[in-house]
């Protein structure tokens, strides 16, 4: 069993950066990719960044590539968003979640944060 609980989201202005955080609970998050998605009000969830257990593998949704980068401690049993240069439409809430593969599919995702909400301004 896996607990995750974000942190850091906020309103921010355009341009702005913030850096969420993933505390996990559970000795065998180290086993885990994972992961960060997001939803905007009235759309689907959509994948934004991923990374392998060893932190060697990362990958990026289309939309945040070059301005968002994923990171992880497994020490402090704890995974990274740092967003910069952010936009109106990363207005979203993020969550974060830990499966068994790097996939872009929330469906492939096993446990799940509660969120946080990420609001840019124009």
């Amino acid at each position: 069993q896996v607990q995750l609980v974000e942190s850091g989201g906020g309103l921010v202005q355009a341009g702005g950066s913030l850096r969420l955080s993933c505390a996990a609970s559970g000795r065998t998050f180290s086993r885990y990719v994972m992961g960060w998605f997001r939803q905007a009000p009235g759309k689907e969830r959509e994948f934004v960044s991923g990374i392998l257990w060893s932190g060697g593998a990362r990958a990026y949704g289309d939309s945040v590539k070059g301005r968002f980068t994923i990171s992880r401690d497994n020490a402090k049993n704890t995974v990274y968003l740092q967003m910069n240069s952010l936009k109106p439409e990363d207005t979203a809430v993020y969550f974060c979640a830990a499966g068994p593969r790097l996939m872009t599919d929330d469906q492939e995702y096993d446990y799940w944060g509660q969120g946080t909400q990420v609001t840019v301004s124009s």
